[in-house]
């Protein structure tokens, strides 16, 4: 089942550190018009810390790393070799309309289908596995993809603003960037095209400032 009727699809060509990644995808909710799925990767050593998410706790966690607070919720997420992806979604479609634990569901069976077809076994997790560890993959929610052995294979956060739904995900396992993508834009819109974006102006320096970060 189809999610949207049309989808763009940007394979964002740069690497990018941290406080940009993050300012990318807010510029993108405040300025696109269509349903897009941005697949990107990161310049440096990078984790990234839920909204509400405490950076002291996550700094003992993963000392070695650069952290950046992210706008959506969840864990902490180290992004050295995942396959990460954000899913903008404007306010006039259904889907930034209904709950967030049916929006969650409804991506991460999209994403699921495109997960078998490479031939790793998921599953959508009915929660009853859920550790309330602070460490995004060692904590599988309820919607989250599990492989076999129940361990969490991918993991997302999200945030709702007057302009629409922010969806941020994380997959365990980095592979064929280009292809994973282009499956899962069909999984989610049989009508998907690629783009290019060039943004006009600075994206917000919100997640470069130390306030930000250390807000909790």
């Amino acid at each position: 089942m189809e999610i949207f009727k049309k989808l763009e699809l940007w394979m964002d060509p740069v690497s990018r550190a941290g406080p940009e990644a993050m300012a990318v995808d807010e510029w993108l909710l405040e300025n696109v018009t269509a349903p897009l799925l941005r697949v990107y990767r990161w310049d440096g050593d990078w984790a990234s810390v839920g909204y509400f998410g405490n950076i002291a706790e996550a700094r003992r966690a993963l000392p070695s790393v650069c952290w950046v607070r992210r706008w959506t919720g969840g864990g902490m997420v180290d992004h050295r070799a995942d396959w990460t992806y954000s899913l903008i979604v404007p306010q006039a479609e259904p889907l930034a309309r209904v709950r967030g634990a049916e929006s969650y569901r409804w991506i991460h069976t999209a994403l699921a289908r495109v997960l078998v077809g490479e031939g790793i076994p998921v599953n959508v997790s009915d929660g009853s596995a859920e550790t309330g560890a602070a460490l995004c993959f060692e904590n599988p929610v309820s919607a989250d993809l599990v492989g076999a052995d129940g361990q969490k294979i991918a993991g997302a956060g999200q945030r709702r603003t007057r302009h629409g739904l922010l969806h941020q995900g994380s997959v365990r396992m980095a592979r064929g960037e280009h292809k994973r993508a282009e499956r899962f834009a069909a999984e989610l819109s049989e009508t998907w095209q690629r783009v290019e974006i060039e943004m006009i102006e600075k994206p917000t320096a919100r997640y470069d400032n130390k306030q930000w970060l250390e807000r909790r």
